[in-house]
């Protein structure tokens, strides 16, 4: 545990963070970010008045951002006792880790480039306080438990979780009958998966491969594997910037849609010999290969969007290079295969976050109000709930879309009595 701590600075709760000196710096940033964050102040400011998390222990795993620290500081403003690990050992921002402590006394358990060991020992920190509802970015934290601490699972009334990796590996759970209680996939929200995932996945992965390579997109070739999304938003941007995209897909309705977004769709082989950028946004293993390796042209890039560092089959790439692996850059590593140079950026983990900030602020804002309404929404009627996946309400995806249109000025006009009734009836014809 850390022992520097700020002048001044309130009696800092069990935590385990790199250096509470920093929490000036991290408060200067939370305090920016939340500028473009209206949606989640809005529930803040309803959350401190109605209290609806008071007694509720949320354990959290997500990315220690300036953006998760406006919903713990919502979380903590409802009621909520909240205990906070990094779901990715890349993804801490240091600063904002140790503002969360010193300014706001929530426990948190993230250094930026902690070790595997460091990292479970972290989850198990949070699993230490007894959450009664979780709240996960990839699963790890409701995996621990079951797996590990299962005689916890009774206690937790329910959780939420924020991506599509953590969503697949719930209703693995779900579809096993292993899992010990509901969870709603904030993830499956509109207002999440259409804007943070497309939006805001596809800036800060460009902005993450930009700041570690400092490389020019038009006129390269790039190469984009897996079109869900995240995928979408990626090619979106690449081709925004002059780059010639292609996909590579084995859902045979997505890569037709991506062919009809005037996008090349190859195999993995045959975007192995052509593409000079990979990056990968599957939610899958292994995704390019030794075999793809061995095609790739001298100096090419690869990076990762996935939440896993498991998209790119990083044993066999190692193996590859026997040992001849340097540093070429910061957060870029470059193998030597027989004197063919491939480059990998930040250790093929999330590149938007290990080499940048992670998503713009303002979609964070929906995609955390969506997560903090619904914690709300299960302390409300977890009880009722079955152990399966959830979506997230229909009523909370419209309430977040509102307040978010709200703050961008803009009004909706409703319908009039006359087109009411008339998309409610079944009796008008030809």
């Amino acid at each position: 545990m850390t022992t520097t701590e700020p002048t001044g600075a309130p009696a800092a709760p069990g935590h385990d963070v790199t250096d509470l000196g920093l929490a000036a710096e991290g408060l200067r940033r939370i305090e920016w970010a939340e500028r473009e964050m209206p949606v989640l102040r809005s529930i803040r400011e309803r959350f401190s008045r109605e209290r609806p998390l008071d007694g509720v222990r949320i354990g959290a795993c997500l990315h220690v951002t300036t953006e998760t620290a406006n919903l713990m500081r919502t979380l903590q403003a409802g009621g909520a006792a909240v205990a906070l690990a990094a779901s990715n050992p890349l993804s801490t921002q240091d600063d904002v880790a140790a503002a969360l402590v010193a300014e706001f006394g929530i426990p948190v358990h993230a250094r930026r480039g902690e070790d595997r060991d460091t990292y479970y020992r972290h989850l198990n920190s949070v699993a230490d306080t007894h959450p009664t509802l979780t709240m996960d970015d990839g699963c790890d934290l409701v995996s621990l438990l079951h797996q590990e601490r299962a005689g916890q699972v009774e206690e937790v009334l329910a959780g939420t979780e924020e991506t599509t990796t953590g969503v697949i590996r719930l209703r693995a759970m779900a579809a096993d009958g292993a899992l010990g209680y509901p969870v709603i996939a904030v993830n499956e929200a509109q207002t999440k998966h259409l804007f943070d995932n497309r939006y805001g996945t596809g800036q800060s992965t460009l902005d993450g491969i930009l700041r570690a390579t400092n490389l020019l997109i038009a006129g390269r070739n790039i190469v984009v594997a897996g079109y869900g999304w995240v995928g979408r938003g990626i090619a979106a941007r690449m081709a925004g910037h002059g780059g010639h995209v292609a996909v590579v897909e084995v859902d045979p309705v997505r890569a037709l849609e991506a062919l009809m977004d005037g996008y090349q769709v190859l195999t993995h082989t045959q975007a192995a010999a052509w593409g000079d950028l990979f990056i990968t946004a599957t939610g899958n293993v292994n995704v390019f290969r030794r075999e793809h390796f061995a095609a790739m042209k001298d100096g090419a890039i690869m990076a990762n969007s996935g939440h896993f560092d498991a998209e790119l089959d990083l044993v066999a790439l190692r193996e590859m290079a026997e040992g001849h692996i340097r540093e070429v850059r910061d957060n870029v590593q470059q193998f030597d295969i027989g004197g063919k140079r491939l480059n990998l950026v930040a250790e093929g983990r999330l590149v938007n976050l290990g080499a940048a900030e992670g998503h713009p602020a303002a979609v964070m804002d929906m995609s955390f109000a969506n997560q903090a309404l619904a914690a709300e929404y299960v302390v409300q009627h977890g009880a009722s709930l079955e152990k399966r996946v959830y979506g997230v309400p229909e009523a909370i995806d419209a309430e977040v879309a509102r307040l978010k249109l709200a703050a961008f000025g803009v009004e909706l006009e409703p319908m009039t009595p006359e087109q009411a009734a008339y998309v409610a009836s079944w009796r008008h014809g030809t």
